[in-house]
């Protein structure tokens, strides 16, 4: 089959699930548009781990890991199957690469998995395994770390890397419940940086996002919802098409755009 693209998908808050706004219906686009994939590997910040570690679950569970939202949030469930064979998989590339990767045959899926596949693929129908997040990443080892997953798009596995373009905690919690919130000018200020640099194929400029982009720290106060990004783009080939799928702006300050890196030809 055709080489498969990387994937960065902002999941936002988790009621993401219930309210997909403009980022939902355009994932979900995409999925309809993708050739199908043998299966997803998805890499999330809700599961960091010292060394990489690969979910082997033939049947992962759905975690419900958060608090506080809606209680319908609790009732959804993601019954994709597991792939243990590219899961293997995984683990060999990672292996020849110089990580350390370990296997782990209890872990489910954390909503950063979850909740955006709900949109991607809502029949639940191709299976997921998840890649653990290395604790302390830069931008260089973010990038290494996408590029040792990258030969698993020619073997039918498409990576979803799962993180948000801003990700301001404080201030979410602030907008949380306000729908009607004023944009914040720095969100769309650092939007819009990000979304020039992909839009252009300029990937150096990406890897220094955090270092040059306006209102980098205050998007991002901590890296590791922004490091997915770079994982996308690390898997990408060197010079690779690239889409941007507008996500919007959710709850004022947490941008939702998509980010499609080496996507085949029509």
């Amino acid at each position: 089959m055709a080489r498969l693209p990387s994937i960065f998908v902002s999941h936002g808050a988790p009621t993401f699930a219930l309210e997909p706004g403009q980022a939902g219906p355009g994932l979900a686009a995409l999925g309809q548009a993708l050739p199908r994939p043998q299966a997803v590997l998805v890499v999330s910040p809700h599961w960091m781990t010292p060394q990489p570690r690969i979910g082997l679950s033939t049947r992962p569970a759905t975690m419900h890991d958060f608090g506080g939202f809606d209680p319908a949030l609790y009732e959804l469930g993601y019954p994709a199957p597991g792939h243990p064979g590219l899961a293997r998989r995984a683990f060999e590339r990672l292996q020849q690469a110089g990580w350390s990767p370990v296997f782990d045959e209890q872990r489910g899926l954390d909503h950063g998995a979850w909740v955006p596949l709900r949109h991607l693929y809502p029949e639940a129908d191709v299976p997921v395994f998840q890649v653990s997040l290395p604790r302390g990443l830069d931008a260089g080892t973010a990038w290494a770390f996408g590029a040792a997953l990258a030969p698993l798009a020619d073997e039918g596995v498409l990576l979803v890397s799962s993180g948000s373009l801003t990700h301001n905690l404080h201030e979410f919690r602030l907008h949380k419940g306000d729908l009607g919130a004023d944009d914040e000018d720095y969100v769309l200020a650092f939007a819009d940086w990000v979304r020039q640099a992909v839009r252009e194929g300029d990937l150096p400029r990406l890897r220094r996002a955090l270092d040059e982009a306006p209102q980098a720290r205050r998007a991002h106060p901590t890296d590791e919802h922004f490091w997915p990004l770079l994982v996308a783009a690390g898997a990408a080939p060197a010079a690779p098409d690239t889409r941007v799928i507008d996500g919007g702006i959710a709850h004022g300050v947490l941008a939702m755009d998509a980010f499609v890196f080496g996507e085949p030809p029509a």
